[in-house]
């Protein structure tokens, strides 16, 4: 049992006793800073159901805690708050259970919980990963870890859009303009030359509008009508019929658009437990509108195309299958869904990372899905997040102004080669050891500045903001490890011994206080898909355990007990800072 619940229990039994009213619940916040006491117990609430002076009351309450809580040492009351001082050995005690502990704050999946899968990714096979790309894999990556992190298993998967015109343009182009080059040929990567031919498409496409416009075609005419796209048309239904030259084209494509994916993957630190294929899923759906039509879940309209009614739940009507019986993308999702959780019976949700644009999609899928009967429907999730842009502006696949996610992950680590440069704490590393360092303070300020962000709001990311080594970026957290770790080397006694009996600075308290937060922010994170909350809180356990470093002496403490104490303390925080970054795919470095 916490202590919070602890204190809320007796809070409750002193309102019964002092005034013979039951108090439902009770309101804990921390202690504010210009105040003496560690946890607050708001009185104004109370007031509901007793009547009386806040002060009064909050001095009787205080009383009977101090009488009747073991930990509560002490307490002041300021106007309407009951501030209480909790012993030191309180938090002793607790530090003693965590500092040996490698899994603080991680939960232990149960064996009868059901697994949750998270999707995200999804790319089309037509152009390298970008910068918005690089947004929705790491919330995606975060949130299943996180997850993994509070008690589930979990399972993380993406569907990969490998079909549709968008990917017969680059077929079309690579067949016309490219001479037969391949990546090994070029030494581009796979996706990076494929996404070269999407461009090249669109470049030709673009002129022939140009042209039949000049010759008096109305422009929405010409869209339609130039040549390029016309044939290209003519090979997605040549692929869709099976067409054996054109499907040995796109398969042969296709395996370099995902050898260069996996590197990718690969350099930013992520994995999948499994793929799923448009090609493979397209036509997945359409029993599944059949059975709902059967349970009245759709209705058929003249023209013979299948719909389902939501206007109950303030939507409208949403296209399910076409007359002709061909599927829209709705059909597709839901039965992939529903074959997911075939493949991984033991799926009881799925979380969605797509961005906001798609919102209006996952609500309708979801009431769909509900509506056909399965229970796993009530867990599904759209984790929705906003655009990231530049300082230059919004990105542009089709016209080649893309900012690449391989290009940008080599611009961080460069960004950070010339941070730790200034700083000149490497010597005696190899060139080697050093680029594995930039490599980590650059990556790990990417993704600590998109991370630390609620996934809803837009981005404006700053490549070189974000490895600025003072305020809330990574590498100022990673910093701080590799400090601690210095701290550590230098401790070349046993500082492992049981600490008691020890008076603590009002710092060293603050910081276990900071601590004893971790198991809670995971959780919280977890219902939330929020890793912001895992990355600010890191932030603070950071800037607590820097207030605590140039407050007070490690090496120079009074005696060896608090000497120990404070080398065991800085390597918790380091523990934990590691665990947290662990969450959010950040690596921290021993030395920067």
């Amino acid at each position: 049992m916490s202590l919070q619940h602890t204190i809320s229990e007796h809070v409750k039994v002193a309102i019964q006793e002092l005034y013979s009213a039951d108090l439902k619940s009770v309101e804990l916040q921390a202690t504010r800073k210009e105040f003496e006491g560690d946890i607050t117990v708001v009185i104004f609430p109370i007031l509901r159901i007793v009547k009386g002076n806040p002060v009064h009351i909050g001095e009787a309450v205080g009383k009977h805690l101090v009488d009747h809580v073991e930990e509560v040492k002490d307490y002041n009351v300021v106007k309407g708050f009951l501030n209480l001082v909790i012993a030191d050995s309180y938090y002793l005690n607790f530090f003693t259970s965590i500092k040996d502990n490698e899994r603080f704050g991680l939960g232990n999946v149960r064996e009868d919980d059901k697994a949750v899968m998270v999707e995200f990714s999804s790319p089309n096979t037509n152009k390298p990963l970008h910068l918005g790309h690089v947004r929705n894999i790491l919330l995606g990556y975060a949130v299943a870890e996180i997850i993994k992190a509070s008690g589930k298993k979990v399972y993380k998967t993406q569907i990969i859009n490998d079909r549709g015109i968008h990917i017969c343009k680059s077929m079309l182009a690579w067949q016309k303009f490219g001479e037969g080059e391949t990546p090994e040929s070029t030494g581009l990567k796979g996706d990076k030359l494929v996404g070269n031919y999407y461009v090249k498409f669109d470049q030709l496409y673009k002129t022939q509008i140009a042209e039949l416009i000049a010759q008096g075609v109305s422009e929405e005419e010409a869209k339609k009508e130039a040549p390029i796209l016309i044939e290209a048309q003519e090979m997605l239904r040549k692929w869709e019929t099976g067409d054996p030259e054109v499907v040995r084209l796109w398969k042969m494509m296709n395996q370099w658009v995902y050898a260069g994916f996996d590197q990718t993957y690969k350099t930013i630190g992520v994995d999948f437990d499994s793929y799923y294929y448009e090609s493979n899923t397209y036509l997945l759906g359409k029993d599944n509108i059949e059975e709902g039509l059967s349970k009245g879940v759709f209705f058929k309209k003249e023209d013979g195309s299948v719909w389902c009614d939501l206007t109950d739940e303030g939507l409208d009507e949403k296209l399910v299958l076409r007359s002709d019986g061909t599927a829209v993308y709705m059909t597709q999702d839901i039965g992939t869904a529903i074959q997911r959780v075939k493949d991984n019976p033991d799926v009881g949700g799925m979380i969605y990372t797509v961005g906001n644009e798609q919102d209006y999609h996952f609500k309708v899928l979801f009431l769909i899905l509900k509506k056909l009967g399965y229970d796993w429907a009530k867990h599904l999730h759209h984790l929705s997040y906003g655009m990231v842009d530049l300082p230059s502006g919004k990105m542009k696949s089709r016209e080649g102004t893309v900012v690449d996610a391989d290009d940008l992950m080599v611009e961080m680590t460069e960004t950070a080669e010339e941070a730790s440069k200034e700083l000149g704490k490497l010597e005696g590393y190899s060139e080697e050891e050093k680029q594995e360092i930039y490599k980590i303070i650059g990556l790990g300020s990417l993704k600590y500045y998109i991370l630390k962000v609620d996934p809803k709001k837009r981005i404006l990311f700053n490549p070189e903001e974000s490895v600025d080594l003072k305020g809330n970026t990574g590498s100022f957290i990673q910093y701080t490890y590799a400090r601690i770790q210095a701290i550590l080397r230098k401790a070349d006694f046993e500082y492992t011994k049981a600490c008691k009996d020890i008076r603590l600075h009002p710092k060293e308290k603050e910081l276990i206080k900071q601590l004893e937060l971790y198991p809670e922010v995971i959780q919280n994170a977890a219902n939330e898909l929020s890793p912001a909350l895992v990355a600010n809180y890191t932030y603070d356990l950071v800037k607590t355990y820097n207030s605590f470093f140039q407050n007070v002496s490690i090496f120079g403490a009074d005696s060896d007990p608090e000497k120990n104490f404070r080398v065991q303390l800085s390597e918790v925080v380091g523990n934990t800072i590691k665990s947290a970054f662990g969450l959010l795919g950040i690596n921290v470095p021993d030395r920067m």
